[in-house]
């Protein structure tokens, strides 16, 4: 027997306590998310409105998607036509009420992940850093998982990272699927290995996607009616760009919150302005991830690589947003934990700086909410110590995977690459000083 099949063998056997535990902590830590869910009105626990969202927004789309219809005369409704079965979903379980339905699934969708995640570290040269890190590090955003459906367009983006070393097929497909329930999905094809493996990968993430949209499209009325919402959309209190009005407001700004497009947004002089400046920075953000693959040196690439360039991408385009609202931090536990599924990443501390956000962010929403929403002292300092950790987990993130592949020293030859990867492994590259 040769030595990589015995190492095949054992490695299970190594993984036993290991993922008994994680199935224990699993258990008990949503089984605590679940009962803050069952009293979210408690003030501490937003007073009623985590779970709002749920059997009051999405329970009324329900009622509209179930017509044939997306909502296209609802100014909150601003997401991608992919959003319409995920939300439809809950019909799937009769017998319970929509609220009850939707929590079960995203239970479900979170053990998913947290079974993918798992499976991925018990292979040879790889770590339950990663599943461990989805299984304690959601729960620190109290039950607001349960009561948005960002699990599920987190599943999509995980799963496909997973899978990319197996079939490029089904990781473009996977993330075109996940494109269209929520856009930021796509970033994380912005890692593929350089060559055939890209092509293969993009080309089926575009062919899925619009197989996808055009279902979608012939199955509903108004599929694209998001797009009209989008442009109307102001700066949230949440964003780096709310953390400088909220500043501001104590430096004489007359701006005010108020609740437009879903969310608390400031109005007021040079909202506007500061809108723009965010959708700036998301271009140049944009700009930078193609310089980075542009540059990036292919003998430099290692299974590691796509998903820490996910992982910088996604952040990226966050930090820049005009909104960054609490279930944004789902996205990013789930992209870091991929990262830490494997030994060669180089975002470890970027992961440690996401889990301290996320940790600040259920003290900003809904713990400390009213405080942030008033621009006090209070809430001003939670906003810029949330926003400090994204920003600086955003610089660290994209210098890290920079330095990865621009490293000197003689690169390791690439094989050529296939449309499938079932049959090799990405190659290994050489020690950088990142």
């Amino acid at each position: 027997m040769n030595h990589s099949r015995l190492i095949g063998l054992i490695s299970p056997i190594r993984h036993i306590r290991p993922v008994r535990a994680l199935a224990a902590v699993w258990l008990l830590s949503r089984a605590a998310m679940l009962w803050l869910l069952a009293h979210n009105s408690l003030p501490l626990l937003g007073a009623g409105g985590v779970a709002r969202e749920v059997w009051g927004l999405y329970g009324h789309w329900y009622g509209t998607l179930s017509q044939g219809a997306f909502p296209a005369h609802d100014p909150l409704w601003q997401y991608p036509p992919g959003a319409g079965p995920v939300l439809l979903s809950p019909s799937l379980l009769p017998g319970l009420t929509y609220f009850q339905a939707f929590v079960a699934l995203t239970v479900l969708t979170d053990a998913a992940i947290t079974v993918a995640l798992t499976r991925a570290g018990t292979r040879p040269g790889r770590t339950l850093r990663g599943a461990a890190l989805w299984t304690g590090g959601l729960p620190l955003l109290l039950h607001i998982p349960f009561a948005r459906y960002d699990i599920q367009v987190t599943a999509f983006a995980v799963i496909a990272l997973l899978t990319l070393q197996r079939s490029t097929r089904a990781c473009g497909a996977l993330a075109a699927l996940g494109a269209l329930v929520k856009v930021w999905p796509a970033l994380v094809l912005i890692g593929t290995p350089k060559g055939s493996a890209s092509r293969s990968t993009w080309i089926w993430g575009a062919v899925s996607g619009a197989a996808a949209l055009l279902l979608l499209g012939m199955s509903f009325d108004d599929s694209l009616a998001f797009l009209t919402q989008q442009g109307g959309r102001g700066v949230q209190i949440e964003s780096l760009g709310g953390t400088v009005l909220g500043l501001a407001t104590h430096a004489g700004w007359p701006g005010t919150v108020r609740y437009q497009y879903g969310a608390m947004e400031f109005t007021g002089p040079y909202v506007a302005a500061v809108a723009q400046v965010s959708l700036a920075l998301t271009a140049l953000a944009f700009a930078a991830l193609l310089l980075w693959r542009f540059r990036a040196r292919t003998g430099r690439w290692t299974e590691a690589t796509p998903y820490d360039a996910a992982l910088a991408a996604v952040l990226l385009f966050t930090v820049t947003s005009r909104v960054i609202s609490p279930q944004y931090m789902i996205w990013l536990l789930g992209l870091a934990a991929v990262c830490l599924t494997s030994r060669r990443t180089v975002q470890r501390p970027v992961a440690a700086l996401i889990v301290a956000a996320t940790a600040v962010s259920a003290v900003v929403y809904p713990v400390l909410y009213h405080e942030v929403m008033a621009s006090s002292r209070t809430g001003c300092a939670l906003m810029l110590l949330r926003n400090g950790l994204l920003a600086a987990a955003a610089a660290l993130a994209f210098t890290r995977l920079w330095r990865s592949t621009d490293s000197p020293g003689p690169e390791v030859p690439q094989p050529a690459s296939e449309p499938d990867l079932d049959s090799r492994r990405l190659p290994a590259r050489a020690p950088s000083p990142a």
